[in-house]
């Protein structure tokens, strides 16, 4: 199975705006000496939504299955696939609250996708030297238009 390491980013301009506002996300592919580069932006969107979109991305970018290492600087995309998608999928897509969940798409998308691979999820701290984080925000606020 192949090893992939994946650093991905999003970016919101104008994030929590009552329309959303402009967004970018990125992620960086690296499989032995491979590296892959995506981004992309949507208008009227979120912060969490971008996240999403550059995870979600970049594990439809591999055409096998593969043992990937995924980092992210989002507590909500990091917390939500290792635990919290557990019980929103037992409440039929509704938070301890009742409520529903919030980017029910994209964590459905995300929670297919997950399936395909072996996954470790890897928390790293935003803008804080890492040279893999530093380099996907870059893309993702490119891609925002910051």
């Amino acid at each position: 199975m192949h090893q992939v390491t994946i650093f991905t980013d999003g970016s919101c301009k104008g994030n929590g705006q009552a329309d959303g506002g402009r967004g970018g996300w990125s992620a960086i592919l690296v499989f032995g000496n491979h590296r892959k580069e995506l981004s992309g932006a949507e208008e009227r969107t979120t912060n969490n939504r971008m996240e999403l979109l550059g995870v979600i991305s970049a594990l439809e970018a591999l055409k096998t299955a593969c043992a990937v290492t995924v980092y992210t600087d989002s507590r909500y995309v990091q917390t939500g696939i290792s635990s919290w998608i557990c019980t929103w999928k037992a409440n039929g897509w509704r938070t301890a609250k009742r409520a529903p969940v919030k980017n029910q798409d994209l964590w459905m998308r995300l929670d297919s996708l997950t399936s395909q691979h072996t996954i470790e999820w890897k928390w790293e701290r935003g803008h804080n030297g890492h040279a893999g984080n530093e380099a996907a925000d870059t893309l993702a606020q490119a891609a925002a238009g910051n």
